[in-house]
């Protein structure tokens, strides 16, 4: 049996490659055969396969009835692709409509996902197609084994590394899993279903702005005060008129998503000296090394003239993180001693902690990113609006514009022929699309669809 698994595993790793992934050193497993949900390899052990196709759709290995159908069809025609018909597929389809609840009447055959996923173009999440940094990659695998040991509580490397970057003190800083969770830890501290005279504090927001503003207003149980926008833009002279006996907290994004609209310097800080001490404004930057690369944005110096102010960023935009989930914030350190008594201590696993430490020390690649998505907003915009959409200008790294129909269709439409992009319906932009800049065969491919599909 050992030579058998031997010989087995050898031929494996001399003559074949292992997913899109480093090929030295890896470990397969040896599989014999398989049961139900359970893979089982050559020691007889079951391993339960989480990755299969099959467990997908609820079959498994070894049914015996699956077998000989799949022999019975095989015998007539081994495969074809989804873009021709056959009796089996129109009858499955027929049958999973009669069993499907109201008008979930089309079905979607891909094989394991790979076709529907694998192949689509992703530009509907504001990722960094370029990914993150190669130093990122080449040293993770150290962290990798000491997974085992949880990460440090206090995120004390990478706070400090924040620090001498942006030159602030590490006690004003605050780790968040994305900038999701420092969000969330404004809301949870500084809002109150029982606050003023009783009543529930107030948090203002503006209209066509980040969605999870007021998720969290309502998740305390506080007041949420949508302010009109201006040009799909804040209305900051209407957001102070706004304001309530019973305001606590102001959310601002700037770059604004989903819009991409941007809030000149002196305009903000306007702004700012006008909000009551009393308000924290949360200035949500998670777009700021775009905006920043292109004009003059606001930074953390200006912490010193607003103690009432809360900065946060994000790792998973221009540093290519999304996947970890880290973020942070900077604010006094008054504040921060706050936001970091509600923060659970293991908020951010070793993983994210350590890749966001190699992010920031790896200027020249971010750069590189910059630069490349600049180019290719500005192609991306030039195009759209050569083929007659209106789009808004944009800061971060994603352009939204109306595609002269429900944009929902406009979705399904470009979906079914391979490109995922964002309907803005749900922010009360029922004719608007998103697309995020991708790398330029992503975004020329992106145009194509347009002009075959919308136009």
């Amino acid at each position: 049996m050992k030579n058998i698994e031997s010989e087995i595993l050898r031929n494996n790793l001399n003559y074949t490659l292992f997913e899109w992934r480093k090929q030295s050193g890896y470990k397969p497993l040896n599989i014999d055969k398989g049961e139900g949900v359970y893979l089982i390899d050559h020691q007889k052990n079951k391993i339960l396969d989480f990755s299969s196709g099959l467990i997908n759709v609820n079959i498994g290995h070894g049914d015996q009835r699956v077998t000989d159908a799949v022999v019975k069809q095989m015998q007539k025609v081994s495969y074809v692709n989804p873009s021709t018909i056959t009796k089996v597929r129109g009858e499955l389809g027929k049958k999973l409509s009669e069993i499907c609840p109201g008008n979930l009447n089309k079905s979607f055959f891909t094989i394991c996902g790979a076709t529907g996923i694998e192949n689509a173009i992703k530009l509907a999440s504001n990722e960094n197609p370029m990914g993150p940094s190669p130093k990122i990659l080449d040293s993770i695998e150290a962290v990798l084994k000491e997974t085992h040991r949880y990460p440090d509580g206090n995120a004390t490397r990478l706070k400090s590394t924040i620090a001498r970057k942006f030159n602030v003190e590490d006690n004003q800083v605050t780790i968040g899993n994305g900038s999701n969770d420092i969000i969330e830890f404004v809301a949870r501290i500084f809002l109150s279903p029982n606050g003023h005279n009783g009543q529930n504090d107030s948090a203002i927001y503006s209209e066509h702005a980040f969605a999870v503003y007021p998720l969290v207003v309502k998740a305390v149980g506080a007041k949420g005060i949508e302010v009109p926008a201006k040009n799909f833009s804040h209305d900051l002279d209407l957001m102070l008129e706004s304001i309530e006996e019973s305001t606590k907290l102001i959310f601002i994004a700037n770059p604004n998503n989903p819009t991409g609209s941007f809030i000149e310097y002196d305009k903000l800080i306007a702004f700012l000296e006008k909000v009551p001490e009393h308000i924290i404004v949360l200035l949500d930057q998670a777009y700021f090394d775009y905006s920043s690369f292109e004009t003059k944005d606001i930074d953390f110096d200006v912490l010193n003239r607003f103690p009432n102010l809360i900065m946060s960023r994000s790792f998973s935009k221009a540093y290519g993180l999304a996947g970890f989930r880290v973020g942070f914030c900077v604010s006094s350190t008054e504040i921060a001693d706050y936001l970091n008594r509600v923060r659970q201590p293991f908020n951010a696993n070793s993983l994210a902690l350590f890749a966001a430490e190699k992010a920031l020390e790896d200027q020249d690649f971010i750069d590189k990113c910059l630069q490349l998505n600049l180019e290719q907003k500005e192609l991306l915009f030039k195009e759209l609006e050569s083929l007659g959409f209106d789009c808004l200008p944009s800061r971060g790294n994603f352009i939204s514009f109306d595609c002269k129909q429900d944009s929902r269709e406009a979705f399904n439409k470009l979906l079914k022929e391979g490109v995922i992009v964002r309907s803005l319906a749900v922010y009360k932009m029922p004719n608007y699309l998103r697309v995020s800049v991708g790398l330029p065969e992503e975004n020329l491919s992106f145009l194509e669809k347009i002009k075959s599909t919308l136009l």
